[in-house]
């Protein structure tokens, strides 16, 4: 005997803006939380620090460095010129992209600020004397920024693509955070805020602009047959 008929019916796009709406600003405050537990250090920034102290004067803490380096500030601003100038390109043979790129520019603006504006909010003093305050890490935060864009990007131009953005940010995130807590200038917490923080303002962010849901391939653009 047959079952009973299955709906074909997909959920309504505003369920799901909803439903990351939500998780954005829990993570947000998930966020907020952390940086008010975590001004003065937990015991596992404290152990880990400890563990780690006078490493950042090694071999380690040079190859560290040297990923900060290319790891860090560097990159949003390297992937905001790349969005303008593509923006401005293709603002008149592709309206739709330019509009596209310039929206992913401001979620990587928004994702970026986080840092910005967290930091004197908690002033949160660093392992080790070094300029400026330290929750959230503004490197981890220019890493995640940077692979949230991208990985938004190729969401919508290059779905194909999306798992390799997604991993190779994830990598990327990881190394820069490790090198951060290597030289002692960043606790534990500093990282996974920053990433908590690039999330959840990305997600609403995401939501605001209207780039969610992703469609399967671009509107107006047929499948190969």
């Amino acid at each position: 005997m047959p079952g009973p008929p299955t709906s074909t019916r997909r959920p309504h796009p505003g369920t799901g803006r909803a439903r990351l709406t939500s998780t954005g600003l829990a993570l947000l405050v998930l966020f907020t939380a952390l940086g008010l537990v975590a001004r003065d250090g937990t015991g596992v920034d404290r152990a880990l620090t400890e563990g780690l102290h006078g490493v950042w004067r090694t071999t380690a803490g040079d190859v560290a460095a040297v990923v900060g380096m290319v790891l860090g500030p560097v990159l949003p601003l390297l992937l905001a010129a790349a969005l303008v100038v593509a923006a401005l390109r293709y603002r008149r043979s592709d309206p739709y992209l330019a509009g596209l790129l310039v929206r992913v520019l401001v979620v990587l603006g928004a994702c970026r600020m986080v840092s910005a504006v967290a930091k004197p909010l908690f002033a949160r003093d660093r392992p080790r004397q070094f300029p400026d305050w330290a929750f959230p890490s503004g490197h981890v935060t220019s890493v995640a920024a940077t692979g949230f864009a991208v990985w938004l990007l190729t969401a919508w131009v290059a779905p194909q693509l999306r798992r390799r953005a997604a991993a190779t940010a994830g990598v990327a995130v990881a190394v820069c955070a490790a090198s951060r807590i290597v030289l002692e200038v960043h606790w534990l917490t500093d990282t996974v805020g920053a990433v908590v923080g690039v999330a959840g303002a990305g997600l609403v962010t995401t939501v605001a602009l209207r780039l969610t849901p992703v469609p399967p391939r671009r509107p107006g653009v047929e499948s190969a047959p």
